[in-house]
């Protein structure tokens, strides 16, 4: 099979990279190696650039409206009650399940013209003077370029010898999903002395919750159970709600790539580089970078898809990933101080202008 394109992983950045190419007429695969759609760990919540990446791309009036929620800001809670929130720029952004949004932006790649093949992992890949053969589970497939989006722990990026150093400390990340009805409309962030719970609306009778924390901080066992405990406020507001998915797990958070692309190769969505899902921001980053990565796609193909002519992509994926990992480290570096992190809920609690006037900073 020859391609034009073939794109390893068929998750949001998998499948944005895959509208936006054939869209551009460029013949498109997808490789997924689970079945479609692949339910991962996810916060779930996409803020107001990442949906509007979404209404570019068309996908948003394919989700059911039992399947997502809008919100219209974040609201820290601590433990004793107190909190402090804030709305978001524009719209607000929307909370929308990952298996809805899956089979939303598959649907809307083969409209498109992508062809989608799960089950099918990728087992190599090898240059040559025409392009890149990839090994799959289903047979070999020639393209121009392999666009590896394989997730956190992508076997891609350690193959092409570009994984970053390891980055301490590490965080984990748990999600579960309940069955009642969302109690705000905003996300809410509960605190705890190492831990954090982020609850966020993704549909009419749905709230999804996802638990981070770092490994030196808590003792093990570690359970949706053990983490829902921490949070008396949300353990309450959850009471009898019953579970709405199976809990699922994610880790080592921050992940880092010495570079996004080589010759007819580049990285894309969380495989290019991780922070923390502390501020929310990854699906729009996918869908942000996806964006930026399809505009220099049809010339660099043009030139032979080699490092250089992928460089613009390098260039903006520097950019957009800078502004996201300050914002990001920021907020780890307040989490950590349990005494600045109640200072600055207080504060912000007393000046609500000043918390919209930072969400509409950083999530501008």
């Amino acid at each position: 099979m020859k391609v034009d394109v073939a794109i390893a992983g068929g998750g949001p950045a998998g499948l944005a990279m895959a509208i936006h190419a054939a869209e551009r007429g460029l013949s498109t695969l997808v490789i997924e190696r689970r079945a479609t759609p692949p339910d991962k760990a996810c916060g779930e919540g996409v803020m107001p650039t990442g949906v509007g990446e979404l209404e570019t791309l068309g996908v948003l009036p394919l989700i059911s409206p039992t399947d997502c929620a809008p919100f219209r800001g974040i609201r820290y809670v601590e433990e004793d009650g107190t909190s402090a929130e804030g709305r978001l720029p524009g719209g607000g952004g929307m909370g929308i399940r990952r298996t809805a949004l899956v089979n939303a932006m598959a649907a809307r790649a083969r409209s498109a013209g992508a062809i989608l093949r799960d089950h099918s992992a990728v087992l190599s890949h090898r240059r040559t003077e025409r392009g890149v053969v990839i090994a799959t589970e289903a047979g070999s497939v020639e393209a121009q370029i392999l666009i590896a989006a394989d997730g956190l722990a992508s076997a891609l990026r350690h193959a092409e010898g570009l994984d970053g150093r390891p980055i301490r400390p590490r965080r984990f990340g748990l999600r579960q999903h309940f069955r009642r009805s969302p109690w705000t409309d905003f996300v809410e962030v509960h605190l705890s002395d190492g831990a954090e719970a982020y609850v966020t609306p993704v549909g009419l009778q749905r709230v999804g919750v996802a638990f981070l924390w770092e490994d030196r901080r808590l003792q093990p066992p570690i359970s949706a159970e053990t983490l829902r405990d921490r949070f008396p406020i949300l353990a309450e507001k959850l009471g009898g709600a019953e579970l709405d998915s199976s809990a699922r797990g994610a880790g080592p958070l921050a992940r880092a790539a010495r570079a996004r692309t080589a010759d007819r190769f580049a990285l894309l969505g969380d495989a290019a580089g991780y922070v923390d899902a502390i501020t929310g921001e990854g699906l729009s980053l996918a869908l942000i970078c996806a964006a930026a990565l399809a505009r220099v796609l049809p010339d660099a193909l043009a030139k032979g898809a080699t490092q250089r002519s992928l460089s613009p992509y390098e260039r903006a994926f520097s950019r957009h990933f800078r502004r996201y990992a300050w914002v990001t480290q920021a907020v780890l570096a307040v989490s950590r101080h349990l005494r600045l992190r109640r200072k600055l809920v207080r504060f912000l609690s007393a000046h609500p202008a000043a918390f919209d006037a930072m969400l509409s900073w950083f999530a501008g």
